[in-house]
C-alpha cells in the first residue's frame, strides 16, 4: 500500500507530491512538470485558458505515465504540484528559464519584470520544497535506491515544425543508463526512439538528472514522450507498462554486464 505526502503552504497549496511504496524502493521516478496548476494569488499569470492547458504550462500525460510506472516498479514518485510557468523545477534558481517570460508562442505576462523579492519568493515556495523533498527521498533510501527516472512529454509540433521522434532517451553528465536503454530497445518496439532528442543537456534540461542523480551516484535517465501518444488514461497505461518492461530489461542487461 502506497503512502502519499504533500508539501506546500497556505498560499501556494501543494507544491510537491511524494508517493511512497510499501516496500523499500530501488527506483525513484520524478515528474517535474506534472501539473498546470497556478496558485490563485498569481492571477493565472495573466494567461488565457488555452495557454494554461497547453504544453507550455506542463507536460500533458506525463504524470499519468509516471504513476503507472510507480505502481509497476514499486518505485517512489516525486511530482511537482504547480505549473512550470510559476517555476520550472528542472531548472536551477540562477537560470532565467526557471521563470520564463515567454514559452514558444505564449507570452507570460505574470513573469515579466519580476522584482528580486518576487523571484526569490517563487524559488523559496516552489523550487526549494521540491528540491528538498526529492533530496530527502534519495538520502532516506540511499541503501536501496539504484536508479532515477524523470518522465516528461513534448509537443508534436514546435514553432510550426513537426517532430517525428516519439520517445526520447536523454542523459546529462552520466550517459550510462541512457546508453543501456538504447541498447535494450525491445524487439517489439514500434516507436521512433532517439537518443538526446527532441532535447539534450545543452538545452538545460538535465538539472534534476545531474543534481540528484549523477552527484548521488544514482544511475539516471530522462524519458521524453510525444504527448499525442499519451492523451488518455488508457494510452498512458500502455506507455507506462511499455517503459517499465524496457527499463527492467535495461537493468537486467546491466546486471549481466556486472556479473
Amino acid at each position: 500500500m502506497s503512502t502519499k505526502q504533500f508539501h506546500g503552504d497556505a498560499d501556494y497549496g501543494e507544491v510537491v507530491n511524494v508517493v511512497m511504496p510499501s516496500s523499500r524502493p530501488s527506483i525513484v521516478i520524478v515528474c517535474e512538470h506534472a501539473s498546470n496548476r497556478i496558485p490563485e494569488q498569481l492571477c493565472n499569470l495573466g494567461l488565457d485558458e488555452a495557454a494554461r492547458l497547453s504544453h507550455a504550462a506542463w507536460d500533458p500525460g506525463a504524470f499519468g505515465v509516471a504513476s503507472v510506472m510507480r505502481d509497476q516498479l514499486s518505485a517512489v514518485l516525486v511530482g511537482s504540484g504547480v505549473s512550470r510557468l510559476v517555476y520550472d523545477c528542472n531548472r536551477p534558481p540562477e537560470a532565467l528559464s526557471a521563470i520564463p517570460t515567454k514559452s514558444e508562442i505564449y507570452d507570460i505576462p505574470g513573469n515579466v519584470d519580476l522584482t528580486a523579492v518576487a523571484r526569490q519568493a517563487r524559488i523559496d515556495r516552489v523550487y526549494r520544497p521540491f528540491e528538498s523533498a526529492l533530496s530527502n527521498v534519495i538520502h532516506g533510501h540511499r541503501d536501496t535506491l539504484r536508479l532515477m527516472v524523470t518522465v516528461h512529454s513534448f509537443t508534436p509540433v514546435y514553432y510550426g515544425a513537426q517532430r517525428d521522434v516519439e520517445i526520447g532517451v536523454l542523459h546529462g553528465e552520466d550517459p550510462k543508463f541512457a546508453e543501456l536503454m538504447m541498447q535494450a530497445i525491445p524487439a517489439s518496439n514500434v516507436f521512433d526512439v532517439r537518443l538526446n532528442e527532441p532535447y539534450s543537456a545543452q538545452d538545460g534540461v538535465a538539472h534534476t538528472l545531474d543534481l540528484h542523480g549523477a552527484r548521488n551516484d544514482l544511475a539516471n535517465v530522462m524519458i521524453e514522450i510525444r504527448n499525442d501518444l499519451i492523451q488518455t488514461p488508457e494510452t498512458q497505461s500502455v506507455m507506462g507498462n511499455y517503459l517499465c518492461d524496457w527499463i527492467s530489461q535495461a537493468i537486467g542487461s546491466d546486471s549481466e554486464d556486472r556479473a
